[in-house]
């Protein structure tokens, strides 16, 4: 999942008398329970919702899992994009999927590639000073590489700082008049892009820069920033006030070693064809990348995995809407993936997209139980486009029906269903918490710990196969595949489009429910 702040959420129990069946000691949570798929499933057609949960087990997405896990192992520890790890992760899917009969395509892009390996920042004259990395100081994203030993030159600073934010340091060329090449240029955050001053710098022979923040409140401590895009190749840093102004004339060594380049990664797309030919494709969608620190096993091997057994299971059924699932790309830096993804589709070919479903981190160690607000009404975030309210409900019922406590979190566009609800597509999905914490109410309802992360190896080498919570994962592989297929069948209770009852089904399992069913 992207960056991003994580509210604490209010508990919305759907049936509190039960909640304490799921209040389990951690280690046997994560554990959990282990399933193997009836002799059948491989050789049937499962095209009923009851068939799919039967076939779809915790052990086959573990397998997945596993192999997710091999990839990064195999691959200096990390599935990010343009790694070969992820190029290893995407080929595995991609296999798998066809060997189940889906039409696989892919989708290559290109994106900024960065990756931090060391970074030194010391005063050497006229005293010596240490300076300690992501606390004194930061490489700025996009930071090109370099080892420099000279004094800095400041550049239209103005100290003390003005009562509001307005200092214009390095924004033009004609700040760098008399600067020296070869010097450190330091200068000023503030009113242009960091981009801008480092170019700057860079065309007037600078040999590093150090943006220091302002200096008015709220804008005094050392910070992080990014350039934006590969382009500059000398060391840039930012630090906080204090430091910025007691390096004036100071003799500094910066040194940086990074790469950063654009490179190319991709979109797995597998199609399970449906009887109706015109449009209302079901999408189901995870993104296949982890960040550089680690493999990514929860994050997002959970989502990944288990769409892909829930595809791999449904492959043979003939629904009457077409099912289209994707693995994204590059969704750790900013949803790059899922937004190539929509905007390559010309309003025509949106038109035909009924839904979009997204299910990013979907075991957390310390898992809460949460379902995207679409309809809003928890306050958390704007609704989302018409029907996401109902697609909300067929995951609340699935979870009421089995008498397990959901609550809502924020749909506020922070993982790859964002793109899709602003080109106006309704979505839904499930999350079980980053690094947010758990609250003792949420511990209450789903067993864990209090006072601790949902995830604590939350974009770190630690989230590894071992990093999962094999409950959280059964029951919401299960619900998964639930809504896969019941949408995959019709989805007239989102978008008015009618469809068919699963075979083997009662009444149809999304009729007559509303945004506010099981509220």
């Amino acid at each position: 999942m992207s960056p991003g702040p994580h509210p604490r959420k209010r508990p919305r129990a759907l049936a509190a008398a039960v909640a304490g069946l799921l209040v389990l000691p951690a280690v046997a949570a994560v554990g959990g329970p282990a399933s193997a798929a009836p002799s059948g499933c491989s050789t049937r057609t499962n095209n009923t919702v009851q068939l799919v949960l039967e076939c779809v087990t915790v052990g086959g997405v573990r397998a997945h899992q596993q192999a997710l896990q091999g990839a990064a192992d195999a691959n200096g520890g990390t599935r990010a994009s343009g790694t070969p790890g992820f190029t290893a992760s995407a080929a595995y899917v991609e296999g798998q999927a066809r060997a189940a009969g889906l039409k696989v395509t892919t989708q290559d892009f290109d994106f900024p590639f960065f990756q931090l390996d060391s970074e030194t920042m010391e005063q050497v004259a006229p005293l010596f000073r240490l300076f300690a990395p992501g606390t004194d100081f930061s490489t700025m994203t996009y930071s090109g590489s370099g080892n420099v030993t000279a004094a800095t030159q400041a550049v239209d600073l103005v100290v003390p700082p003005a009562p509001v934010p307005s200092s214009t340091s390095g924004c033009e060329a004609a700040d760098f008049a008399g600067f020296v090449p070869g010097k450190i240029a330091l200068i000023q955050r503030g009113s242009c892009a960091f981009a801008v001053k480092a170019a700057n710098a860079q065309a007037a022979g600078a040999s590093g820069v150090i943006i220091f923040n302002e200096g008015q409140p709220g804008r005094t401590d050392a910070f992080g920033g990014t350039l934006g895009a590969p382009g500059i190749t000398i060391p840039v840093v930012a630090t906080s006030f204090d430091i910025g102004v007691s390096l004036q004339g100071a003799t500094v060594h910066l040194a940086t070693s990074t790469v950063s380049q654009i490179r190319q990664t991709r979109n797995v797309l597998a199609e399970l064809p449906g009887a109706r030919t015109n449009g209302n494709v079901v999408m189901v969608g995870a993104h296949l990348d982890s960040v550089l620190a680690g493999p990514g096993i929860n994050d997002n091997g959970s989502g990944s995995a288990a769409i892909l057994e829930v595809a791999r299971v449904f492959a043979k059924a003939k629904p009457t809407n077409t099912v289209r699932f994707a693995w994204w790309g590059a969704e750790e830096l900013n949803l790059l993936g899922s937004a190539h993804y929509v905007q390559s589709l010309s309003q025509a070919e949106l038109n035909r997209i009924g839904l979009y479903l997204n299910f990013d981190m979907v075991a957390s160690p310390n898992f809460a139980r949460f379902v995207y607000d679409g309809d809003g009404s928890a306050g958390l975030s704007n609704p989302g486009p018409a029907g996401s309210g109902p697609i909300e409900s067929v995951f609340l019922r699935y979870f009421a029906d089995r008498g397990l406590p959901t609550e809502p979190t924020a749909f506020d566009g922070r993982s790859d269903y964002g793109p899709f609800i602003a080109a106006g597509i309704p979505a839904g999905g499930l999350f079980t918490g980053a690094e947010g914490v758990k609250t003792p109410a949420q511990a209450a309802s789903y067993g864990g710990t209090a006072g601790v992360a949902y995830d604590s190896c939350y974009h770190q080498a630690c989230d590894t196969f071992a990093n999962n919570n094999l409950v959280a994962l059964d029951q919401n592989a299960d619900a998964i595949a639930y809504a896969t297929v019941t949408l995959a069948y019709s989805t007239e209770v989102v978008n008015g489009v009618p469809g068919r009852t699963p075979p083997g089904a009662g009444r149809n399992p999304t009729a007559g429910q509303s945004g506010d069913v099981a509220k």
